[in-house]
């Protein structure tokens, strides 16, 4: 183990090494521009010969061009940004100033070579004026209201919610997509269409059956057009329970769970997770009904209590009729006398509406309608009896 710490500072020492050679090459490349630029410039005035140099003192002042350009990069490299702004503005002025000067040179009887120098000389030199004191009015810019960015408005993006196994076999959510009732993209995660094809393969006969249910509802709402529906491939490989994967999911993405699954509910509900119930739904739009409102029902079976008889509504209420028991199968005038919400839903209790016989009474006896006796104590045990009996 002595020979570690060496082994630990080999990459380092190679990677300073490498970013000095990195280094080294960019200042060689600068260099080399710069020496490229002073031989152009020398060249440049010893082929012109302006002011009738020629030889050495032409490619002289070539070099003392090249050195002023020189000055000016040295100058630039420290300057602010608001610097180069002012700069920038100053020498597209100053080359329009020297272009109004070379058209009056270009007028003279001044020989060409000359007339090539001033030209040039005056572009370069009303160029870097018009450059410096752009830069030294930076002070002027930061007064000037400039934007910095632009701000494009997005519209915001919509939360996606999660299908769940349960609410694609119930079906009722294909109803709540089509009434348009549901906006924002629907996704169906690839583990959540993989247990459903598991259900729709199952040996038991009930079980396929739902399964090919979900498998119809869900192709059903992939036909709405006016409806954003995805496949989504994220999965949780060290997570076997499927519905541990909708929550790690939902809470990764930020979305909403849509299911019917009773402990699903609670426990995404407990970990502060986003879920749209349909059995919640159903209850919160189904019709209100308070005490004393006549209805009519179709009484099917038997109460728990000896006279009592149960009805269902058209949205699955289910509805306990005091005496009705001997009315099964027939359809009834009743009057409700409470209400109560279970778990499983609401239930209406109620009791036969009396109505008097008018064949019976003397024409001359003006029919009197009997008082209503006081509505039925509502019993807390047969609510309790029957909130384990969900609609059918």
């Amino acid at each position: 183990m002595p020979d570690s710490p060496s082994l630990v500072k080999t990459p380092i020492v190679l990677e300073n090494s490498t970013a000095t050679q990195s280094h080294s090459s960019q200042r060689w490349d600068y260099w080399a521009l710069r020496l490229a630029l002073i031989g152009v410039s020398c060249a440049f005035c010893f082929a012109l010969g302006p002011f009738g140099l020629h030889g050495l003192p032409a490619a002289g002042l070539g070099f003392l061009v090249a050195l002023v350009i020189l000055l000016a990069e040295l100058r630039l490299r420290r300057a602010e940004i608001s610097g180069l702004v002012g700069a920038v503005c100053g020498a597209l002025l100053g080359l329009l100033a020297s272009l109004l000067i070379t058209l009056v040179i270009s007028r003279t009887a001044e020989p060409e070579p000359t007339k090539s120098f001033l030209e040039f000389t005056s572009l370069f030199a009303f160029a870097y004026l018009g450059l410096m004191i752009g830069s030294s009015q930076k002070s002027v810019l930061h007064h000037i209201p400039l934007p910095r960015s632009v701000h494009v408005p997005t519209q915001p993006l919509r939360p996606t919610k999660l299908l769940d196994t349960s609410a694609l076999i119930d079906g009722r959510i294909a109803d709540i997509c089509e009434s348009h009732f549901l906006d924002g993209p629907l996704g169906v995660p690839r583990f959540v269409l993989q247990e459903l094809q598991q259900v729709a393969d199952s040996s038991d006969g009930l079980k396929r059956q739902r399964g090919r249910r979900g498998l119809e509802v869900l192709e059903r709402i992939q036909k709405m057009s006016w409806l954003e529906i995805h496949l989504l491939d994220e999965d949780f490989p060290g997570t076997s329970a499927v519905d541990q994967k909708l929550i790690d999911l939902a809470r990764a993405s930020g979305a909403k769970i849509i299911t019917n699954d009773f402990n699903l509910n609670k426990v995404a509900r407990v970990q502060g997770i986003s879920i749209l119930n349909v059995n919640e739904l159903a209850n919160a739009v189904k019709p209100t009904v308070l005490p004393g409102e006549p209805m009519r029902v179709l009484v099917l079976r038997e109460g728990k209590e000896a006279t009592q008889g149960v009805a269902y509504l058209d949205d699955g209420t289910m509805v306990v009729i005091d005496g009705a028991r001997r009315h099964i199968g027939r359809t009834i005038d009743i009057i409700v006398t409470s209400t109560h919400q279970t778990p499983a839903g609401k239930m209406i209790f109620g009791r036969i509406e009396d109505k008097p016989d008018h064949s019976r009474l003397s024409p001359a006896v003006a029919p009197v309608s009997p008082p209503v006796p006081p509505a039925t104590r509502f019993d807390a045990g047969a609510a309790s009896r029957y909130s384990g009996h969900e609609p059918q």
